[in-house]
């Protein structure tokens, strides 16, 4: 209680824990309603997969082409897998961003304790949306060919910011 009592809200520590989980929070949202977005409208982004695996947008004629993948039901479980990916990356974020919350004016142990799940929900970003879209999707369904199907860039954008918000939690305040 001493502590809390210490920390100050306008306190530069106290600002930068409120900080570090409204962007935790942020990023735990962000998680969450891009797999709520993809399970209530199911189609919109199954074509982006389906057409990304069966590789149907590419450069014609090119020798890769024996990677595609031409089965409906790959293309749903590829899909379910990625939507599961997402939730679970909201959901650890949005429990970080929890206990981070409910240790806001804790001393300084408790509250890194707190921050243990971003390090483990920025990976498994990173396995979603750098290495399940740049490396399996551009890289190996050569994604980067498709004017249409090409989801790169935003894919890029949304791991460099996990990335950039886990570097900085992991700063001491």
């Amino acid at each position: 209680m001493l502590y809390a009592a210490s920390l100050r809200f306008s306190s530069p520590v106290a600002i930068s824990r409120l900080a570090k989980t409204v962007m935790v929070g942020a990023l735990g949202t962000f998680g969450l309603i891009v797999a709520l977005n993809n399970v209530t409208d199911y189609n919109s982004n199954f074509q982006f997969v389906r057409h990304v695996l069966s590789m149907d947008t590419t450069f014609r004629g090119n020798s890769l082409m024996w990677r595609a993948i031409p089965q409906p039901v790959l293309w749903h479980l590829f899909y379910g897998l990625i939507i599961l990916g997402e939730a679970l990356t909201g959901l650890l974020f949005a429990i970080a961003a929890y206990q981070m919350s409910a240790r806001l004016w804790a001393p300084e142990d408790a509250f890194k304790t707190a921050k243990k799940f971003v390090p483990a929900a920025t990976a498994l970003g990173f396995l979603i949306w750098f290495f399940g879209f740049s490396v399996v999707g551009a890289e190996w369904f050569l994604m980067w060919q498709s004017q249409a199907w090409n989801g790169q860039q935003p894919a890029f954008r949304f791991f460099l910011t996990m990335l950039a918000v886990c570097i900085y939690v992991q700063q001491p305040e």
